[in-house]
């Protein structure tokens, strides 16, 4: 059996990474089926009709990124493009809008993704990877409490739509408490389908044919060619050096990595050897005009390549600094003891609410996410890729091999870029590293905003400052996992949310 580690979401999904390992599966396979997990049973976090990427690394090989992040639809003949939307405002995060309905529903990517990345990179049975997932959904798994805060928001509006999920979610009028046993309609039937032909059975067979029915039903612009079209494509990853460690993370037409590995590169133009308050101060330097360069450039680029490049560029050379005078996402981190490094970061939007029956698969609305889709409902090209903040990233420095990546909307990039500040620059334990408070730059209104929690010493400046008194999960949800040949495995999930970790040896 191949020694692992995993980070992830919850003690149940790490739990499918042991079974996973201890039925021959390796770093790609554990990372797979705790990943599905996560998709499967974190209801309004994720689900798996959204998007993912897939990071991985290779011991001698060069790094890749899998891209199965949700693309534009409309390939044939459809409904009314602006039909079954509906506009909902809720409380959440100090205040959000967002669109859902079918109208809002992109062409899922995340299930193609974990298909290719197993036929590609997997030693474990596809029966396997999917078999912790099923007895889950068909037993019952307990309602978390990240699930439950934002259902607190959103379900009645958003995930209360459609009659099975109102009823996997409500004890009549009431929202189940966490810890709650939580079973989806449907649900373990469609995995077991699944499991039992591959990710056609989603793409081109029945759950297709459901999915496709319900959306047109509805109002909605997703037509059978889209999923029947959908790949999931590999690219090399984007990499980027810092002192002897080389970072390898989503590349374009993303916008996460490029904005983290110009972070990266613009920050390490001066030595830190602490959280001093000149170090914040660049620190927030940095944020403000990567993120500000993302805004104004990257956010309504058509190609985000050349862009990201001039961005790269200019944060290399120091002069990007020079311009200066949840949504909802899962991840999963994996090692092995082969060097084998796997971070799948997925996410379904906020949810379009939609969920076509006799399936249990709540439906994405990123097409709907107006603050990370800018370009809305008429989001590009058919077939192109949309928007994303996901970053899941692998690092290798000597012996030492990790696997890192996070949730939390556009402050994926900082929690990620101040954690590897921490542990490759600081030299903070693992642990450490993970749990330090952060900042963020609130770039999103009219004006900046410092978003900070309490612990470290923060600049006098000109941006206004929200202060939080601990640390909380707005900040991201870094989950690591780590191999070096020397030490072993070590493993850290964020203190901020739950999280579930879990190292067998070999």
């Amino acid at each position: 059996m191949t020694g692992i580690s995993v980070a992830t979401t919850s003690a149940l999904a790490a739990d499918a990474a042991r079974e996973t390992a201890s039925n021959g599966g390796n770093a790609v396979d554990c990372a797979l089926a705790a990943s599905l997990l996560t998709m499967n049973a974190e209801p309004s976090v994720c689900a798996l009709a959204g998007g993912s990427y897939i990071s991985i690394w290779k011991p001698g090989s060069e790094p890749v990124t899998i891209d199965g992040n949700v693309a534009v639809p409309g390939y044939g003949p459809a409904a009314d493009d602006h039909g079954g939307v509906e506009s909902v405002t809720m409380a959440y995060g100090g205040g959000i809008t967002t669109l859902v309905g079918a109208g809002t529903v992109g062409v899922p990517g995340s299930l193609a993704a974990v298909e290719a990345a197993w036929k590609q990179y997997g030693d474990a049975r596809w029966q396997d990877i999917l078999a912790p997932s099923i007895r889950a959904t068909r037993d019952g798994f307990p309602l978390s409490s990240a699930c439950h805060y934002y259902l607190g928001y959103s379900g009645k509006v958003i995930y209360g739509r459609t009659e099975d999920g109102y009823r996997a979610l409500y004890d009549g009028d009431k929202l189940r408490e966490p810890g709650s046993t939580i079973v989806i309609p449907h649900l373990s039937d469609s995995l077991s389908l699944i499991a039992a032909e591959g990710a056609r059975a989603f793409y081109e067979g029945d759950l297709a044919t459901a999915i496709v029915r319900h959306c047109h039903d509805n109002g909605g612009r997703l037509v059978a060619d889209d999923l029947k079209r959908y790949r999931a494509i590999e690219r090399p990853a984007l990499q980027t050096d810092i002192d002897e460690w080389r970072i390898a993370t989503n590349p374009p037409p993303a916008v996460g990595g490029v904005v983290l590995s110009a972070m990266l590169s613009a920050f390490a133009q001066q030595t830190i050897t602490a959280w001093d308050v000149a170090a914040v101060a660049r620190l927030v330097d940095v944020q403000r005009a990567c993120l500000g360069f993302r805004k104004r450039h990257l956010d309504l680029a058509d190609d985000v390549g050349a862009h990201g490049a001039r961005m790269l560029a200019e944060a290399k050379n120091g002069r990007l600094l020079s311009r200066w005078t949840s949504s909802s996402t899962v991840h999963t981190s994996a090692v092995d003891d082969t060097g084998l490094a796997c971070a799948i970061t997925a996410s379904s939007g906020y949810g379009s609410g939609e969920m076509p029956s006799g399936t249990g698969l709540w439906l994405n609305n990123c097409l709907g996410e107006l603050e990370l889709n800018r370009r809305g409902l008429d989001a590009g090209p058919i077939g192109s890729r949309l928007p994303s903040n996901m970053a899941p990233s692998v690092a290798r420095q000597g012996g030492r091999v990790i696997a890192v990546g996070s949730p939390g909307a556009d402050r994926i990039t900082t929690a990620l870029h101040q954690f590897l500040v921490n542990l490759l620059q600081l030299d903070m334990p693992l642990a450490d590293a993970v749990a330090h408070p952060r900042v963020h730059v609130d770039t999103s209104g009219e004006e900046d905003r410092l978003m900070a929690e309490s612990g470290l010493p923060l600049p006098d400046g000109e941006l206004p400052v929200s202060t939080f008194p601990d640390i909380g999960m707005y900040f991201g949800g870094v989950g690591v996992a780590s191999f070096d040949e020397s030490s072993g495995f070590e493993v850290a999930a964020d203190p901020r949310r739950e999280g579930g970790t879990v190292i067998v040896e070999a």
